[in-house]
């Protein structure tokens, strides 16, 4: 009785942030030791699963009468099925990944290493979230509610399409700042609950606020492409992931990875004798 009492008690305590550091090393070395196809079917998956929270977030915010703010804290959660997939069912998503820098700081992971799985992951991630632009297209989502959704996917992809290089740079690193926080609080939980809770505030937050995750835009730019009667303009999608990408990359590696790298990791330098 006593050691099931202490086993429940195990479970519902987090892990600590010290802890969390040790546990998202080990798992970007694990990462970069998957196999070209496990990686990249995982990256598939991952654009896809991004997409389908993209779909709901766009569904969600059509029609709705609740106001700005309201509106967009609602769409954020609906959003947030996208990241719950990712990390609790399993996949690769570039955003989170630049979380590997942990791991290549403490020299576990080399730079080709680390540059490959981006790579390869980014490129998975996009194969994955165009496969699903198909699907939906194909699937009449866009007709929804008299072709309102179709309306709405076209005036997210106007407004991404708008961005001046630098707001959407900025826009990314406050994003991915927020992506990678909320696969840094998902270790802490024990729990699938726990996990789903510990993703849904930060990833709401950076959907209510209008920053920009590359993989999203991904979907969001090409479905409201077509949905606009065009076909999809790659260049001008290229020109929106560009800052966004790069954006992403500073907020997850720099001011997640590597601000939590140097307090929980970072080893003292041996003092000359």
């Amino acid at each position: 009785m006593a050691m099931a009492q202490e086993d429940k008690h195990h479970l519902m305590d987090a892990y600590t942030p010290a802890q969390i550091a040790l546990l998202v090393e080990r798992g970007g070395v694990a990462k970069v030791r998957l196999t070209a196809l496990q990686t990249a079917t995982l990256g598939v998956l991952a654009g896809a699963f991004i997409a389908f929270g993209a779909m709901f977030y766009t569904l969600t915010i059509t029609g709705s009468d609740l106001g700005f703010g309201p509106s967009r804290l609602l769409g954020g959660v609906a959003f947030s099925l996208g990241l719950i997939l990712v990390l609790v069912g399993g996949a690769e998503l570039f955003t989170g990944n630049n979380l590997i820098v942990m791991a290549w700081a403490e020299r576990k992971v080399s730079s080709w290493q680390l540059l490959r799985n981006w790579v390869l992951v980014y490129l998975a991630n996009f194969v994955g979230a165009l496969g699903a632009v198909v699907l939906f297209y194909l699937a009449g989502a866009l007709d929804l509610s008299g072709g309102a959704v179709g309306q709405t996917a076209a005036r997210i992809a106007e407004s991404k399409l708008s961005l001046d290089f630098s707001t959407a740079f900025f826009r990314g690193i406050l994003c991915n700042t927020l992506v990678c926080l909320a696969v840094w609080l998902s270790f802490a939980a024990r729990s699938v609950a726990g996990k789903i809770l510990a993703i849904i505030f930060p990833i709401s937050a950076f959907v209510a606020l209008g920053f920009e995750h590359s993989v999203a835009n991904m979907y969001l730019i090409p479905i409201g492409m077509l949905a606009n009667g065009s076909g999809i303009d790659l260049a001008a999608l290229l020109r929106n992931l560009l800052p966004v990408t790069l954006g992403n990359i500073v907020g997850g590696s720099g001011l997640v990875a590597l601000t939590y790298w140097l307090v929980y990791l970072r080893r003292p330098p041996v003092e000359n004798r």
